[in-house]
């Protein structure tokens, strides 16, 4: 056998082992593979990311697209959804303020904004004011489709924005889709539970808010307000009456006529010797065509005689004025009254007739101008709230009913429940009511005077508080009340709401005041507080 070369052999034995060798080789170069745990993002997490995205982008959806222009009557407005905790709607009105109606529950809210009034719609209904009478169909129309255009408007915009939203945060089509998609069912949801809730007669209890001096004319009087307005779509045509007017004269407010079967009360309180008070009143006096003034009490606060000069402006407010002593008004005070003219005081429970109503009043037993608290207070009080209700029993057994009571503390008002149909009284520095055990309503007013001096003491002004109450010349009853609240030192704001007692409200059937026990206990009263 013929023997191989060494060299040959050499190379047969490398190109056998080639495999092996280069196996080897890449072997050691390859990365072994690791294996790493990535946390998953949690289902809640995700969850809560979804719906930040719809609803911001949603939010952003109606910020910038959601919103429909559409003539009502003659005005250019601006509807729009917003999202809200408490729902409503709010009609914006440029040179007055907001007028807020409660009118739906749902976390959206309607604004309607009065952009400004077309010329010749405007110019042709104060030329031709029988025009008027159809201008209530007109807007009702020109709502409906205006607010079936905001709801096309909005559905798109909502999907829109959060898809778009949707698209850039998670860059896949199907999470913006999916996002989209629960924006529309939210936005639908939210539309449901308002209609489910609507209340058209919240306009019969708006909250005005802007100058003063439009008010009145924009919330109407008492009468009128129930037997021509039970529905939003009317109220806004007497809105769209009244903004035509008010533009027509330069705003300048149209003269407000008070209907000749309504007797306009003015309540004040706790006026405590600020002197912004009495023009205040006298502002109120003049836009209400107010016919009485009542004051509770602590119109003064040391009730000393240097304090006494303080009173004079009472006498050119322009109206009578019905006074009953508080805690920090003196005997002092209460004499210097008596000489003022048109001035009416009230005290032991004597009943005197002013503006067609009859009033009777207590002064407060307490003379406590340093805030201190007596031993003995509660029971003075219900003793004189007794005395009190014992003379108003005399009045009405000697056929001459009282319509109201007047008392500053309200702890002692509550002697008198049952034996007169509304008592008026102060005290407590804010506004309250409420109807007692035997129908009698129980009305506190809040200081007039921003709490006087005392105004700075807390972290906030206290507001300056007030009340117009409408009461039937005929049956001498309370038809409604506006309550007025001003912001206090140092402020500029404005609020008027107004309020119906229940048997007033359309569809209520007025039910018979309860007759009292021929000697009715006090109700529990609170801790006396000396403001």
């Amino acid at each position: 056998m013929a023997r191989v070369p060494a060299a040959v052999l050499n190379i047969l034995i490398r190109i056998h082992r080639t495999p092996r060798t280069l196996a080897r080789h890449y072997r050691t170069r390859r990365p072994h593979p690791t294996v790493e745990l990535v946390p998953q993002p949690h289902p809640w997490g995700r969850a809560l990311g979804l719906i930040t995205v719809v609803l911001l982008g949603a939010w952003l959806g109606l910020l910038i697209v959601g919103n429909v222009r559409t003539p009502v009557g003659p005005m250019n407005t601006t509807m729009t959804l917003r999202p809200s905790l408490t729902g409503g709607t709010k009609i914006n009105i440029s040179p007055l303020g907001a007028l807020q109606l409660d009118s739906h529950h749902a976390p959206v809210r309607l604004d309607v904004n009065v952009d400004q009034l077309d010329p010749a719609r405007s110019q042709a209904l104060v030329d031709h004011p029988e025009r008027l009478s159809g201008l209530q169909d007109e807007v009702a129309k020109d709502v409906e489709h205006g607010t079936l255009d905001l709801a096309v408007r909005s559905c798109v915009a909502v999907v829109a924005g959060a898809t778009t939203l949707g698209l850039a945060v998670y860059r896949r089509p199907r999470r913006a889709l999916a996002a989209g998609g629960l924006a529309l069912t939210l936005l639908a949801a939210s539309g449901g539970t308002a209609y489910a809730t609507w209340n058209p007669d919240s306009v019969l209890q708006p909250k005005f808010s802007g100058l003063l001096s439009s008010a009145p004319s924009l919330v109407g009087n008492a009468r009128n307000i129930v037997t021509e307005f039970d529905v939003y779509q009317q109220e806004l045509a007497r809105l769209v009456t009244n903004v035509t007017k008010l533009y027509d004269v330069t705003s300048t407010l149209p003269a407000y006529q008070p209907d000749p079967t309504t007797i306009r009360v003015l309540h004040v309180s706790d006026i405590h010797l600020n002197p912004a008070s009495w023009k205040i009143i006298a502002s109120l006096v003049e836009q209400y065509q107010v016919n009485v003034i009542v004051d509770s009490g602590d119109t003064m606060d040391h009730g000393t005689a240097a304090e006494n000069g303080f009173l004079d402006p009472i006498a050119d407010l322009g109206a009578p004025y019905v006074w009953v002593r508080g805690n920090h008004d003196s005997s002092l005070t209460q004499r210097y009254l008596h000489h003022i003219k048109n001035v009416h005081v009230l005290d032991d429970g004597r009943a005197q007739t002013v503006a067609g109503l009859r009033f009777a009043g207590l002064g407060d037993p307490q003379f406590t101008p340093d805030r201190s608290e007596k031993s003995g207070a509660e029971e003075t009080q219900e003793a004189a709230g007794t005395r009190l209700a014992a003379s108003l029993r005399a009045s009405t057994t000697a056929g001459k009913p009282v319509d109201i009571a007047v008392i500053h503390e309200p702890s002692a008002a509550r002697a008198v429940d049952g034996t007169v149909p509304l008592v008026l009284s102060g005290h407590l520095h804010r506004q309250d009511t409420e109807v007692m055990k035997y129908g009698t309503r129980l009305r506190v007013e809040g200081s007039t005077g921003g709490s006087g001096l005392r105004a700075v003491e807390g972290k906030y002004p206290d507001p300056i508080e007030a009340s117009i109450l409408y009461f039937d010349r005929d049956t001498r009853r309370l038809q409604a009340w506006d309550a007025i609240k001003l912001g206090g030192l140092g402020l500029t704001t404005a609020e008027v709401s107004r309020h119906l007692p229940e048997d007033n409200r359309p569809g209520a059937t007025p039910t018979p005041t309860p007759s009292p026990p021929s000697s009715p206990a006090p109700s529990p009263t609170p801790s006396r507080s000396t403001p």
